[in-house]
């Protein structure tokens, strides 16, 4: 088998188990056009987690703002697919109940300097306000100091800006806000930080009990 056909059969068995579980044609013409710009990055490299991150990573600089979401979705659920992890795709099988796509909401288009100039500004609601808090005390504990915490409260109270007309409070809402705020950050450090944060974050926003030990542990992350 050649490199360029290991791709396309991965393709095809993600697009047959798709199939199987009824999603429709739009939605695989999505997949398929993302797909088609990865599949030739992918040729020659090594079947690692490491290269598939940094691959996409080099690609999504090409994607428009918008596409982002539906983008990092299709990256994620091909993964297992070109790494051959059986189990990785049993679980997706078993997990796949809905089509991810088309993501019916995504925050609305802004700059990050409107962003971070007026996010201080903002008003929000008592268990917003109860996460930054949770999460400002937790950075305080681990004696983080107040450059630190100042930047990482703000991280997240732009997650929170970009959230506030989710018509749903879950977590795939929490994750399509990372995934449409992820490409305002041009300077990919910033990205990086800004990923690291909002994990961090997502526990006291969830309220996870346990969401202190979360903290300070990563200093990088991938955007999938």
């Amino acid at each position: 088998m050649t490199v360029q056909e290991r791709e396309q059969q991965a393709l095809e068995v993600y697009l047959k188990l798709l199939e199987s579980k009824g999603f429709g044609p739009d939605t695989f013409k999505v997949r398929v056009n993302f797909l088609n710009q990865l599949m030739p990055l992918l040729a020659d490299q090594e079947q690692s987690g490491q290269v598939y991150r940094a691959l996409v990573e080099e690609l999504m600089d090409n994607i428009p703002e918008d596409d982002w979401p539906e983008s990092l979705v299709v990256a994620r659920e091909y993964f297992p697919f070109w790494t051959e992890d059986v189990k990785a795709i049993a679980r997706l099988n078993q997990a796949a109940k809905e089509d991810a796509l088309p993501i019916d909401w995504k925050p609305l288009a802004t700059q990050l300097a409107d962003l971070w100039y007026t996010v201080d500004e903002e008003k929000f609601g008592r268990t917003d306000s109860w996460a930054l808090k949770a999460y400002t005390k937790a950075l305080r504990n681990e004696a983080a100091d107040q450059t630190l915490i100042d930047t990482r409260i703000k991280l997240a109270k732009i997650l929170l800006v970009r959230l506030s007309d989710a018509p749903e409070r879950d977590n795939i809402a929490y994750r399509t806000t990372i995934d449409a705020t992820l490409p305002l950050f041009e300077i990919k450090k910033n990205r990086r930080l800004f990923l690291v944060v909002v994990r961090e974050f997502f526990h006291f926003w969830a309220g996870n009990p346990d969401a202190e030990k979360h903290i300070l542990t990563n200093t990088n992350a991938s955007i999938l």
